[in-house]
């Protein structure tokens, strides 16, 4: 390395060791380790494992080897669920009352306990959506392979598991794990949004399900599907305000690919939305919303284009 090279590196290193003002305002005012992109997935790993222990785990049709190793499993989830949300809580903004290490562990053993005691019921959900994702798609010979290679199972095992976190109130914790999701599936669902029963996505890749989405039972999207936001609400102080702007899609609705379902409107129940649409009304139950004909015609020389 010559000198040239070498006072380059050390004035740069000098340059970025220094804490910019910017940097600073971005960051959590308590100092402490932040949150690892790492061991969250070892979270969604082991929550999988106990979810699916047949299928992630090797097969125990004995009960009681089976419940050791899902015990084993759930003492390894909670140590890691403790921890993270621990380091989460640093991002808390309405978390003035935890004030020293001892009440940040505290609440983050509740909070764990509290997630862990909702299994069962994360668990009877995601079963329904493995059965509507095999009842929706003719291609799917068996469950297994709906469990392990359909994207929309790992983008709902991620979104199940980060929807009850955040109900819990845990801050930043559901947000990486539905973005590890997205990240490999190209589905993207907000953890606050809220998803019913027997849900299934087709394909997946490029859905986008907006935070205030409320959507109901046995409902099915196609790829490309978005459920956003036409608009946004601001506050005296330009601040943008967080408030439902996202759809509401009924039970027993099915949307089809690169459909736009955009703002706080209602889908109404026994609909079809076709695809390349772009809605911004409510639609009222047992609707078919589809695009007009195209218009046939024959041109002479590139004549009428």
């Amino acid at each position: 390395m010559d000198n040239k090279t070498n006072e380059i590196l050390q004035k740069n290193v000098a340059l970025l060791s220094k804490l910019s003002e910017q940097e600073v305002n971005m960051m959590p005012a308590i100092e402490a380790p932040l949150p690892s992109v790492v061991q969250v997935k070892q979270i969604v790993t082991l929550v999988k494992s106990i979810i699916f222990p047949d299928y992630f785990n090797k097969r125990q049709p004995d009960e009681t080897i089976r419940s050791y190793y899902i015990g084993g499993h759930m003492e390894e989830l909670y140590r890691l669920l403790v921890k993270q949300i621990a380091y989460g809580l640093q991002f808390c903004e309405d978390c003035e009352e935890i004030t020293t290490k001892e009440k940040v562990y505290q609440e983050a053993a509740k909070l764990a306990t509290e997630f862990i005691d909702e299994l069962p019921e994360i668990k009877r959900l995601l079963y329904t959506d493995v059965q509507a994702m095999f009842d929706n798609d003719p291609a799917a010979p068996n469950y297994g392979e709906v469990i392990f290679c359909y994207p929309v199972m790992n983008a709902m095992t991620h979104y199940r598991i980060a929807h009850k976190l955040h109900q819990l109130q845990v801050p930043v914790i559901p947000r990486i794990i539905t973005e590890q999701a997205h990240s490999k599936t190209g589905i993207d669902i907000h953890p606050g949004a809220t998803i019913g029963e027997y849900f299934a996505i087709d394909h997946g890749t490029g859905v986008v399900i907006g935070e205030t989405c409320i959507i109901g039972n046995h409902v099915t999207l196609y790829q490309g599907v978005t459920l956003g936001a036409k608009s946004f609400k601001y506050d005296e102080q330009g601040n943008m305000l967080n408030v439902p702007r996202h759809p509401i899609i009924e039970d027993n609705v099915t949307v089809y690919s690169n459909a736009s379902i955009l703002g706080r409107i209602t889908i109404g129940h026994h609909s079809v939305i076709g695809g390349n649409i772009w809605v911004t009304h409510d639609v009222p139950p047992y609707s078919r919303i589809q695009q007009s004909k195209a218009v046939e015609g024959s041109f002479d020389g590139g004549l009428g284009i």
